[in-house]
């Protein structure tokens, strides 16, 4: 059984896409059963997310004054990431610190790194240019351990790290994203530490809780998070595109430029980093996806409310192209496994 959590909520088996979360069945009929749950998820997840924006672009009026929602709507995802948390999820931690260690570094410093490097390359309007840093300083993505698992990666290792690199988000969010776009736009890094903390850990940790309390009752909806996050992670893509409507005709073909360059570099030097760091070829395939993918709800959350709906294009575009991506990639990486 395959769980997972960004696109989708989870990083369980019990869940599926910031998230499938499993180890490989036994059976070969269950293995292959986990295969097709989970390719079902990566294409179902990217077509959603792609409609919804083209709503949000043909559409702007039907959306109009839901940006005050956008925040909402994230801690909705969090908290079905939080629920299909375990303690086994946290063990995983303790027990490979060195990996998830490497794999925490490699995301916080090569992601915000190649945003900045890539806006200045591209010589982005100033809006555009913070937004792509903010994706960048953002948190692993949510559908990293689906694309891992599919990829014959390292689940177990994919689970860490998005699960720490997402607790210390509040931490480190706020002041890479002031050091690297505050040449561009003034980034409020105390008001936006507060804010990830309403949206990402507070959820997050509601969920555990409710997972530890009521765990019978959560084991009979977690089927239905997945989808849950997915439909979602969709509104909170309409409502971006319809915000920045306007712009996106103008803007859009860089953005894309500019998006599928840093997903492309940070899967290979995630994946680069993997094997400089001894961790095998399963272990950075893990990270590639860790660090190549990322939490781009929490980004156009964070852009829309700090920045403006222009600033938070490059995270909606990211969240459909990182999924995509992430599913072709992975298709690769098995066949060349096997």
């Amino acid at each position: 059984m395959i769980t997972s959590r960004d696109g989708f909520a989870s990083r369980r088996p019990e869940a599926l896409p910031r998230t499938v979360r499993t180890e490989r069945p036994e059976r070969p009929s269950n293995d292959v059963t986990a295969d097709r749950n989970a390719r079902r998820a990566v294409t179902v997840f990217p077509i959603l997310v792609l409609v919804a924006g083209a709503l949000g672009l043909l559409l702007p009026g039907s959306f109009k004054g839901w940006s005050e929602s956008v925040p909402y709507l994230l801690g909705v995802v969090m908290f079905c990431m939080g629920v299909t948390m375990t303690p086994e999820d946290f063990r995983g931690v303790a027990r490979r610190p060195w990996a998830v260690a490497l794999g925490l570094v490699a995301h916080y410093v090569i992601m915000p790194g190649l945003g900045w490097a890539i806006a200045h390359l591209l010589d982005l309007p100033p809006q555009l240019a913070a937004g792509v840093i903010l994706v960048g300083c953002a948190p692993s993505g949510t559908a990293s351990n689906v694309v891992t698992y599919l990829a014959r990666g390292d689940v177990a290792l994919s689970v860490s790290v998005a699960t720490v690199s997402t607790l210390v988000a509040p931490l480190v969010t706020p002041p890479l994203t002031l050091l690297l776009a505050g040449e561009y736009l003034p980034v409020d890094a105390g008001s936006m530490v507060t804010d990830i903390l309403k949206t990402v850990l507070l959820p997050v940790l509601a969920g555990v809780v409710v997972r530890l309390v009521a765990g019978r009752y959560v084991q009979r909806a977690l089927p239905g998070l997945p989808w849950l996050s997915a439909v979602t992670i969709a509104v909170i893509v309409a409502v971006v595109v319809a915000g920045s409507a306007d712009a996106i005709k103008s803007a859009a073909g860089l953005v894309f430029v500019a998006v599928v360059l840093h997903n492309g570099l940070g899967l290979a030097l995630g994946y680069g980093a993997g094997r400089l760091g001894r961790l095998g070829e399963p272990g950075s395939r893990a990270m590639a996806f860790e660090v190549g993918m990322q939490n781009s709800g929490l980004a156009a959350s964070l852009a829309t409310a700090h920045f403006s709906p222009l600033a938070a294009l490059p995270a909606a575009v990211f969240s459909v192209w990182h999924n995509v991506s992430g599913a072709v990639t992975a298709a690769w990486l098995s066949r060349r496994g096997r």
